[in-house]
């Protein structure tokens, strides 16, 4: 995600490295890579041009304190422009409203349906709605299909009607159905076309004016950049949506999209897909944005998809595993299933400052674990318990069982008496007393 223009702009900054004092010479030649790697982004020219003049402008005018380098002054500047650029701050949707009203717009392939299974799974288990899917799309049997297997997914009702081809009626129909069933937020998926008709303007804008939603989210795919940003221009001036969902933006994007609509639209981006699983959703913060962008990583947003999947009965049990040297194997699979729960294993680790430029040519996905998790359940229920009975025939028999080497299940065991030893270090340096007597007994 925004790879290429991070080292871009990672380049244009070394311009003013080791310059004693921002001038309007070095500024000027900055700026103009750095406008150049915005284009080159797919950024909209004048969106580029406007955010150079003002980034100009603000370090022409600043005073630069002598602790800090012109260098870091820019990159700072650009920081809060960038953050600017996307919006400021944060934006939620409005879920006001019994039942609250969320209509899905945008072309065909932009991510609606599947984006559509992700906001109900997110308000089911983060905000505690009890939502209604409604397939709108009555020209792709697929589409209907498609929402069906991700409400069951995800275990939340999917309103269809068969044979209906009426997407109004069916979603006045679905907001009765939904106020009878006690839901309290209503979905509604509509129709993609694979460009702008006016059949399609007219059809959505009549279930805008049917339903009264409260919210009108415009899902756009980030991979198709600058037209991204024209097709919202379309929408917006008929439907007047009240905000934006970028999809696919941990693909090969060059972020023109992110960068641009929200300065040509006036609307908030709302929040970004970041994969594939219903829990890839996150709400777009644009600062954090910038931090990304600028390769500062996203250490916020990390530590709040790792406080999601924290259960303090179970560090509390796990803690007190640990401190009687009794953690195993059944512990070790279940943090790495929380570990993947969190999301995209690449997208996780850039988060963490400095580590991203590291890994951006490493291929890292989600079968990273997969060896692991192949030996420990090769492991019998009293082995996994017992990891000290591992003895080198049962090293064997796991190995042949996982389908890995001799060598990659010792290697494992070793990753785990070392990771066990250092677990139990850590607690014991909580309780000094503790870790007094464990060295008294050596």
């Amino acid at each position: 995600m925004f790879e290429n223009l991070s080292d871009r702009l990672e380049r244009s900054f070394k311009i003013l490295k080791g310059e004693g004092k921002i001038t309007e010479i070095n500024v000027a030649e900055t700026l103009k890579d750095v406008r150049r790697a915005l284009l080159d982004a797919d950024v909209n020219y004048k969106v580029a041009k406007q955010f150079t003049d003002t980034v100009k402008a603000k370090a022409l005018g600043m005073d630069v304190l002598t602790s800090v380098k012109p260098g870091q002054l820019m990159v700072k500047i650009v920081h809060d422009e960038l953050a600017t650029l996307m919006g400021g701050e944060a934006v939620d949707v409005q879920i006001s409203g019994n039942p609250a009203i969320i209509l899905m717009s945008g072309l065909q392939g932009s991510g609606k349906t599947t984006f559509s299974g992700k906001l109900a799974n997110l308000m089911k288990n983060k905000r505690s709605k009890k939502p209604l899917l409604v397939a709108g799309d009555v020209y792709r049997p697929a589409a209907i299909e498609q929402l069906k297997v991700l409400g069951e997914q995800i275990q939340v009702p999917v309103y269809t009607e068969e044979g209906n081809k009426n997407p109004v009626q069916i979603a006045q129909n679905a907001i009765k159905q939904a106020r009878q069933d006690g839901n309290d937020l209503v979905i509604i998926d509509t129709a993609g076309r694979l460009a702008i008709d006016e059949q399609m303007m007219q059809e959505i804008k009549a279930i805008k004016d049917a339903v009264n939603p409260q919210e009108i989210l415009f899902v756009v795919d980030s991979m198709t950049g600058q037209d991204a940003v024209n097709t919202a221009k379309e929408f917006n001036d008929r439907l007047d949506f009240t905000g934006v969902v970028l999809t696919k933006l941990d693909g090969d994007t060059r972020g023109g999209a992110a960068l641009s609509i929200r300065t040509v639209v006036n609307k908030p981006i709302k929040f970004v897909g970041t994969g594939e699983k219903m829990e890839a959703l996150d709400v777009f913060h644009p600062a954090r944005m910038a931090d990304r962008i600028l390769g500062m990583g996203d250490i916020v947003s990390l530590v709040e998809r790792a406080q999601e999947q924290y259960d303090e009965e179970e560090a509390k049990r796990l803690q007190k595993k640990i401190a009687k040297n009794q953690f195993d194997f059944n512990d070790f699979i279940s943090q790495i299933q929380q570990i993947k729960k969190m999301g995209n294993l690449k997208e996780l680790a850039s988060m963490i400052p400095g580590v991203g430029k590291a890994i951006k040519d490493m291929d890292i996905d989600d079968n990273a674990f997969k060896s692991i998790e192949a030996i420990i359940y090769s492991m019998t229920p009293k082995e996994r318990t017992n990891p000290e009975i591992l003895n080198g025939s049962r090293r064997q028999r796991i190995a042949t069982g996982s389908g890995t080497s001799i060598q990659e299940v010792n290697r494992l065991i070793k990753q785990f008496d070392e990771t066990r030893k250092m677990m139990r270090m850590v607690t014991q340096a909580k309780n000094p007393a503790r870790m007094m007597r464990g060295i008294k007994r050596r």
